[in-house]
């Protein structure tokens, strides 16, 4: 499990300053340093905050609350590898044990990520505080495509509602988390103005996918995904797709009419393997879009502004750009 730093800043290492203070404390009569150091330690212990124990079961959620958190949170996260499928995802004991021991969660939902249900119902926590994107945005057991991260009017509300779950558990902190959210707020702009820029000037440029991952963010970009959604589901799910569905995918390519294909790099398969050779054959452009966040070099808004902009450059300038 990769635990993201709480705090880039440098600090002096603690057994240096054990040792300074041993020092200072040696010139001291015995019982004024018994003294000092018994101060010394309620100075330690007040100044130095708790760090709140959160998770994101996704990684990328897990990278919100580490910048809303900030030095005050201690976050790992659960998905994190781009070679896991996360459909056919299943829990280690370790995993469980992490989950159980933290105050704040971060899941998905829409059937995403259910080993978070199981693992949550088998460890109860009075004081875990459980935020389920799904529910955060009012949706539907049944919705068809749970890559909810993909849409931006998503994260902003997940941020929000991360400074209030922090705010809960520690609110001398509220006003640091309300102001993490104001900043990440703010930079999500370059994304959102990115895909206004496009919409305008590109909107109706059509398009194939093998998985809808990355499909709420071509909506927004105005782009047409050609591909049926009972093909991407099937491919989702890893379901056969009938014959005649693969020949029409194929035919996307073959007879030109899409500009870009968007190929999911973290679940791939012998077929579409083969629909993403076809698609190069025919010269058109392949996007790689993943189901979590590629690391290292991103953070979500880089993350989702890359893959703005290389849909962009496989529009305008026909380049693929397979891996970011």
């Amino acid at each position: 499990m990769k635990a993201r730093p709480i705090d880039p800043t440098p600090r002096r290492p603690r057994w240096r300053r054990a040792a300074l203070s041993l020092a200072s404390v040696a010139l001291l009569p015995v019982g004024a340093g018994a003294l000092a150091i018994g101060w010394g330690a309620q100075v330690a212990s007040a100044s130095a905050p708790v760090a709140i124990n959160a998770i994101g079961a996704e990684n990328e959620y897990a990278d919100v609350l580490s910048q809303i958190g900030g030095s005050y949170v201690h976050v790992s996260s659960i998905l994190d590898n781009p070679n896991t499928d996360p459909h056919t995802f299943e829990a280690s004991p370790s995993v469980a044990q992490e989950v159980s021991a933290a105050q704040l969660i971060v899941q998905n939902g829409v059937g995403y990520d259910t080993f978070m249900n199981r693992i949550e119902s088998a460890s109860p926590n009075g004081v875990r505080k459980v935020i389920v994107v799904q529910h955060l945005l009012g949706l539907p057991d049944d919705t068809p495509n749970p890559h909810l991260w993909y849409a931006p009017t998503t994260m902003p509300k997940v941020a929000k509602a991360i400074a209030a779950g922090l705010s809960a558990l520690q609110p001398s902190h509220a006003s640091y988390f309300q102001a993490n959210v104001a900043k990440f707020d703010t930079s999500l702009h370059p994304w959102l103005a990115a895909i206004s820029a496009f919409k305008a000037k590109y909107g109706g440029t059509t398009a194939a996918t093998t998985e809808p991952v990355a499909d709420y963010l071509l909506t927004a970009m105005g782009v047409r995904n050609l591909t049926p959604f009972h093909f991407q589901a099937d491919i989702m799910t890893g379901v056969d797709p009938a014959p005649q569905d693969i020949t029409l995918e194929d035919g996307f390519f073959t007879k030109h009419r899409v500009k870009v294909f968007c190929y999911n790099q973290q679940v791939v398969s012998s077929l579409t393997g083969s629909i993403r050779l076809t698609a190069e054959h025919a010269g058109v452009p392949v996007v790689g879009v993943y189901e979590t966040m590629p690391t290292p070099g991103y953070d979500y808004q880089t993350w989702m502004l890359a893959e703005v902009r290389a849909i962009q450059a496989a529009v305008t300038n026909k380049v693929s750009t397979e891996h970011l």
